[in-house]
């Protein structure tokens, strides 16, 4: 019987690839201090974070502030493009994780936005490292659904059953065992590690280097 191999990488964004929580959190701030609001720390922002922008702003903006909630979209934009890559990097050992899996089609699916995603993978100048980025159109698409992961899969022609799915989340192992692909959990984003755990998910790696040689 063949060993199994992925032909493509489904790559989670924030808490997988990259480390972003500071400068998110640099944004809502700055966000917050404009609209005239009390500031909040990182890691109640950071605990507010996983289910798109929208959520973070109004978890942020806090709900007895609903009337600031469409400002706060606009003056969060201004802000995070314009400091998305101050200190946003790669998790050490991730640079080497993408070159040791050169010849396998990878791809990115994120709930973050497109605009900001691309700003980010540009800033960090690898573009060239992905075949594709996969974002949301709208919120119903969030994961847990698996609807971007299947259109991301459709876009590079790739297999389901050789397919695998990276993440730091619940909603990432969701996503890709509702889209009927394997997932692989890791340990050292900002997803819970028991919830995660809890799901099965079929691979489990606790640091950035134990993703290389799953196969």
């Amino acid at each position: 019987m063949a060993r199994w191999c992925a032909e493509v990488l489904l790559f989670d964004f924030d808490g997988t690839l990259i480390d972003s929580k500071v400068d998110i959190a640099t944004a809502v701030n700055l966000t917050l201090g404009d609209l005239g609001l009390p500031t909040r720390s990182v890691e109640e922002i950071f605990s507010f974070v996983g289910d798109g922008v929208k959520r973070l702003l109004r978890l942020s903006v806090g709900e007895g502030n609903p009337d600031q909630y469409d400002r706060a979209l606009d003056v969060f934009r201004q802000h995070y493009l314009k400091h998305c890559v101050q200190t946003t990097n790669w998790y050490p050992g991730i640079w080497e994780v993408l070159q040791h899996y050169k010849d396998c089609k990878k791809v990115i699916v994120t709930n973050k936005s497109l605009e900001y995603t691309l700003a980010i993978v540009d800033g960090l100048q690898a573009r060239d490292l992905f075949l594709h980025v996969e974002a949301p159109r709208d919120t119903s698409e969030l994961k847990p659904e698996p609807v971007m992961l299947e259109r991301a899969m459709k876009v590079v022609g790739a297999d389901p059953a050789h397919a695998l799915m990276i993440g730091d989340s619940t909603n990432d192992v969701r996503a890709a065992q509702a889209a009927g692909i394997r997932a692989c959990a890791v340990g050292y984003g900002y997803g819970n590690r028991e919830r995660v755990v809890a799901l099965q998910p079929d691979f489990y790696c606790e640091t950035p280097g134990d993703l290389i040689g799953l196969w």
